[in-house]
Parts: structure tokens; sequence; C-alpha cells
């Protein structure tokens, strides 16, 4: 990556894109923070692995078709990302566990440097990256987090951002 000629990096503000009812609090922040400080927005899917013991043609299709699945889900949420920001944002879908495929972009992809994260506003606790990251594994993470509530409305999350 480029440093511009200040000699600061450009911001990378990462959020984890699913279908949580969080996940575009989240996704808004991080938009307005790159777009206030002149940085970027990086998204990133990760898709489960197939359960089972199925043949092989079977797994390729049960995979096809959870990629194409996931382009759908970012490809609306990048829509947003490039709306609010002004710039397409850099896109990363993966296979695995959410929280290990996380830490291995973040220590893969050093420009990112903030991870965003919405909390769940319902009573069944923050969300399972946010328990993660706020416990044991958050002394894995290299950059900040961000935790956005979920229960902020557009006006509130401008207003903080």
């Amino acid at each position: 990556m480029a440093e511009p000629a200040n000699g600061i990096r450009e911001r990378v503000f990462l959020v984890v894109v699913d279908e949580s009812p969080e996940m575009p609090n989240a996704l808004r922040y991080a938009c307005r923070r790159a777009k206030r400080t002149g940085g970027r927005v990086a998204m990133l899917y990760v898709m489960p692995p197939p359960e089972g013991q199925q043949w092989g043609s079977v797994v390729d299709l049960m995979r096809q078709e959870a990629r194409q699945e996931a382009e759908a889900v970012v490809a609306r949420h990048a829509e947003t990302a490039s709306s609010l920001t002004g710039q397409p944002p850099s896109i990363y879908i993966r296979e695995g566990k959410s929280r290990d495929e996380l830490l291995k972009l973040i220590a893969e992809d050093r420009s990112i440097s903030v991870l965003v994260l919405g909390a769940s506003s319902k009573g069944e606790g923050p969300g399972p990256l946010v328990t993660a990251f706020t416990g044991k594994t958050g002394s894995q993470l290299r950059i900040p987090l961000t935790i956005v509530p979920g229960a902020l409305t557009d006006a509130e999350i401008d207003a903080i951002s």
C-alpha cells in the first residue's frame, strides 16, 4: 500500500458482513469514519464450511451455492458502502469459522487498521464475535476494536462518527 505524501497511511475499517440486524450499524459507522478520515472500508464475509460427509460433487455444489449467496449479500452492502464513502470497499469472501478467518485476514493484510463490529441489541448477548474479541481472543488482535451498539439510529451513528 502506498503512503500519501504526508507519510500517514490510509486507515482501513474492516466490517464483518452477515445478515445480523446489527451489522448495518457497524457498516454505517465504518463508512462514516472512513469518509471523515480519508480512509477506506473493507468487508469480510465468512461462509461456513459444508457440513457432513457428502460426496465431492455435492460438496462442490454446496460451496458454489454458498459462494453465490455470499456474493449477493456482499454486493448489496458494498453498494451501501460505496454510496456512503464515495469509493468501492475492499471485499474478502472466505470459508471457515468467522473468528479464525477474521484473525487470519487481519494478520495477512497489514493495511487493516480498525475492526468494527456491531453488538446485538437483543437480550441474548452482544454476539459471538463481540464476545470472543472482548474476552480471551481479544489479545490476538493487533488493531483497535470498535463496537457499535445495535440499537443506535442512523442519526445517532452519524452524530458520533
